[in-house]
């Protein structure tokens, strides 16, 4: 599939800010199912610099810095983006969930640490012994790898509810938990800390999915919106999409845009300024499937 994607953020600040710097999220991620065709990253007002490059998870991003006074700040990225449907996997042979310590710390082989940096808890990812016991219930001795772990994202599908009011960004795993409520981003740190506290690699992934308007309504513009699921790797595999909020397996209509261990690696906007005051923030995105 092919789409073309807009993320336009606007900040409007009760007094000018005199300085800021930046660093942005907002360019979508390469990877083997998907190409990323045209990207634009436009920003009002124009920074004074601006160095685009990787971070340490290597996920595209942009460096800025701003240097005259404003009220409001907007980026807009726009990207021509293409994906492919991810390989098949057969869940049920891959690697006991168990038994991965004997693959990824080989007597006297070498240490992935791609994958091993992944099977710690992060800040935003630490389980409680309750946590713990929900995934075991999952993650049964000698159960493959993905199929205990698309088990336990079924279970938080079935078992939690999608409310917007219900949490923010700082809302921990363990509220999420007792709540049993949240949005895409706490139901992606609680399957991670489920993993985690298993010692299961696994990454905190944020992008776009593709959302279908009601039967015989229009879609409505500026009405989609950024989106998180997880990764869980197995030798078989690789690393394979798991979306918790929806119960399914990542598909070609979901659009990575950047991996990391949570959410404070991967976030669209992070910034410090001098002055600015109060702030409200307007996000609107669209994402639109083309020929």
């Amino acid at each position: 599939m092919k789409f073309e994607v807009s993320h336009r953020t606007t900040y409007r600040y009760s007094e000018p800010v005199v300085q800021s710097q930046h660093v942005v999220h907002l360019a979508p991620r390469q990877n083997p199912a998907q190409i990323i065709h045209r990207h634009s990253l436009i920003i009002e007002p124009a920074p004074t610099m601006r160095h685009d490059g990787y971070d340490a998870f290597a996920n595209p991003t942009t460096a800025l810095e701003i240097e005259r006074p404003h009220e409001d700040l907007v980026l807009c990225a726009r990207s021509i983006i293409e994906t492919s449907p991810p390989l098949y996997v057969d869940a049920s042979s891959t690697t006991p969930w168990d038994a991965l310590d004997d693959v990824l710390a080989p007597v006297g082989g070498l240490v992935d640490l791609d994958v091993v940096q992944y099977r710690n808890p992060s800040g935003l990812t630490n389980a409680s012994f309750e946590i713990a016991d929900y995934a075991l219930a999952s993650f049964t001795p000698g159960r493959p790898v993905l199929e205990a772990a698309q088990d336990l994202m079924c279970r938080i599908y079935r078992d939690f509810k999608f409310d917007p009011t219900a949490t923010d960004v700082s809302t921990p795993v363990s509220r999420v938990f007792i709540e049993r409520r949240g949005v895409c981003q706490d139901f992606a740190h609680f399957a991670l800390a489920c993993m985690r506290a298993l010692r299961v690699p696994s990454k905190y992934v944020s992008g776009y999915i593709l959302t279908h308007p009601p039967p015989g309504q229009p879609k409505l513009q500026g009405a989609d919106a950024s989106h998180a699921w997880i990764s869980v790797w197995s030798p078989q595999s690789g690393w394979q999409g798991l979306d918790p909020t929806n119960g399914i397996v990542a598909s070609e209509e979901h659009i990575v845009v950047a991996e990391g261990r949570d959410y404070n690696d991967v976030c669209p906007i992070t910034g410090v300024l001098l002055g600015g005051g109060k702030h409200s923030v307007a996000v609107a995105v669209d994402v639109i499937p083309i020929s």
